[in-house]
């Protein structure tokens, strides 16, 4: 049994939560275990397998230059429950010494000697998103579209999080989050959904953390064997109003918007029209 557990802890060291591959790592959260392709790649990208108490929950691209993630992916199980109030960091931006799950900024301070300056170094931090004008706490993947505790708290760490227009966090998105995913995912057994923001011109905190210019999401959802459906959204980061589109149409305006080559969010088989 010794034996078991010596090995059993060997393996689980290569399980890190910032990964060399989403494909190696946790695939499951995206259709077809195939990720978005290189189009959305930052210059300096990070792969986080969004680990909490030993779980991962979503995935995320985090740009490590803009302080934003580029995108983060999950599978829409929605519930009712209480909304966190707890902000955490991931620790293996630092570096792989540090935890494989997320923390407390204050649990990082306090218990693994790493300074304030160093942990905002490789991310955004609380004092970042202090004192906003105009702008709050963006999720990309949001706590309410999952259905038990653990999993909305692991959605409130800083590398899921923009800076958000207000009126539209509070407003049109939230009605696409809370109302029209509910309608639209009618009959799905699993809908693979994946939020992402554009980098923008602007920054907060002193041109630490970058603001997007859109946010965008798209969901592919398996009704069954035989049917597949999809849609997308995007926004302008400055308006209150949301835009309805199908796949393709969003895989287009983010080519257009990223200029890096042909976006493709999906795996093939998830319908563009």
């Amino acid at each position: 049994l010794l034996l078991l557990q010596v090995l059993a802890s060997f393996l689980w060291l290569g399980h890190s939560e910032v990964v060399k591959s989403f494909e190696a790592s946790c695939p499951q959260f995206f259709f077809r275990e195939i990720p978005p392709n290189e189009a959305l790649e930052p210059q300096k990208p990070a792969w986080i397998c969004q680990r909490y108490k030993n779980q991962y929950y979503f995935a995320t691209l985090y740009d490590r230059k803009m302080r934003i993630p580029v995108y983060s992916a999950y599978i829409y199980q929605p519930g009712p429950g209480k909304r966190p109030k707890t902000w955490l960091v991931e620790p293996q931006l630092i570096g792989p010494a540090y935890p494989k799950t997320m923390e407390k900024e204050w649990t990082l301070l306090n218990h693994y000697n790493v300074s304030l300056e160093k942990l905002s170094q490789s991310q955004a931090i609380l004092h970042d998103y202090k004192n906003l004008t105009g702008l709050n706490r963006g999720h990309l993947n949001p706590n309410g579209h999952h259905d038990d505790y653990s999993s909305r708290i692991a959605t409130f760490t800083l590398t899921n999080i923009v800076p958000q227009d207000e009126k539209l966090n509070g407003g049109a998105w939230n009605n696409y989050e809370q109302q029209t995913m509910i309608r639209r995912t009618q009959g799905c057994q699993t809908t693979y959904v994946i939020v992402g923001a554009v980098p923008g011109n602007n920054y907060i905190a002193k041109g630490r953390v970058n603001k997007p210019s859109h946010l965008w999401s798209a969901a592919c959802c398996v009704v069954d064997n035989n049917y597949i459906k999809a849609w997308a959204v995007i926004a302008e980061n400055d308006k209150n109003q949301v835009q309805l589109l199908t796949l393709g149409e969003l895989e287009d305006t983010l080519t257009e918007l990223y200029g890096r080559g042909q976006v493709s969010l999906f795996d093939s088989d998830c319908p563009r029209e």
